[in-house]
């Protein structure tokens, strides 16, 4: 059985996010260097995308919308970190940058 990931963004892990299909893939809104796949884990920011919104699966669809959907997650995320956790400063520290 694998990790049990969850999102401060929302109970239910079954269904995308935006369009509440069943078709998902959990999306980490930050990964890649400094570890930041496994404090995304940690924070809670992980969000159920329907496969063709998931900005980084092999069947994302690149429309214009769905290219807006990562960096609209970051802000999201990052907003929440600063009213829950930490402050921008520290944000930054842990991400690596600052998204808003």
């Amino acid at each position: 059985m694998g990790k049990k990931l969850w999102s401060v963004f929302t109970d239910d892990m079954d269904h995308c996010y935006f369009t509440g299909s069943p078709y998902v893939e959990r999306h980490h809104i930050f990964e890649g260097r400094m570890g930041n796949k496994t404090k995304s884990e940690e924070r809670g920011f992980i969000i159920p995308l329907r496969y063709d919104l998931h900005p980084n699966g092999a069947r994302f669809k690149a429309t214009k919308e769905n290219r807006k959907i990562d960096g609209f997650l970051k802000r999201k995320a990052q907003r929440y970190y600063e009213e829950h956790y930490g402050t921008r400063e520290e944000f930054i520290e842990e991400f690596g940058k600052s998204y808003l």
